[in-house]
């Protein structure tokens, strides 16, 4: 699997069926996960005065896509919390409907995909919540989890998320190099 390459005014990355496939569920099944944390006000005036939510998600991985802001002092967090999370919200879900639209874009069978700068945003913040989750879900909360997930045994359910995993890491990683100047 390959990553990110510089393409002239953003990034460039050819993927085939099973990486799209991949992405494109993995980015579908954030789409729902975030679709429980509320619905998005289509009135953009309405919007602008709409409070979020001021609790804490309860599901594990919203939690960690919607951290706390001030650790040790849940009233102040549960105040920020409600002042800035519709706002971040709408941008994860704008990010991960953005991946999707460029896998579309690709068609059957891949192909290479080419980014613009404002493309390369939307994805980065996709494929970061995308990482998050599954680091959530396979436990990692250190850098020495993730080493040692690198020491399972090949027959551990988990070894297939922990490829995909690097996987992540690799584009993410790729994406950043590419819009570093």
């Amino acid at each position: 699997m390959q990553g990110f390459e510089p393409f002239p005014g953003g990034a460039a990355i050819r993927l085939g069926d099973a990486e799209t496939s991949i992405l494109r569920g993995l980015a579908d099944q954030l789409t729902d996960l975030l679709a429980t944390r509320g619905e998005p006000v289509d009135d953009p005036i309405a919007a602008i005065f709409e409070p979020g939510p001021s609790r804490p998600p309860a599901d594990p991985v919203l939690a960690r896509l919607f951290p706390d802001a001030y650790d040790g002092h849940s009233e102040y967090s549960a105040e920020f919390r409600r002042f800035t999370e519709n706002d971040l919200l709408a941008r994860k879900r704008a990010d991960a409907r953005a991946l999707v639209a460029d896998i579309d874009a690709l068609g059957p069978g891949g192909g290479v995909l080419s980014l613009d700068a404002d493309d390369c945003r939307h994805w980065l913040g996709a494929l970061n919540d995308l990482r998050l989750a599954l680091a959530v879900r396979l436990g990692i909360e250190t850098e020495e989890d993730a080493d040692a997930l690198f020491d399972l045994p090949e027959d551990d359910d988990r070894v297939p998320t922990v490829i995909v995993y690097s996987w992540l890491n690799l584009l993410q990683d790729t994406l950043v190099e590419t819009m570093t100047p």
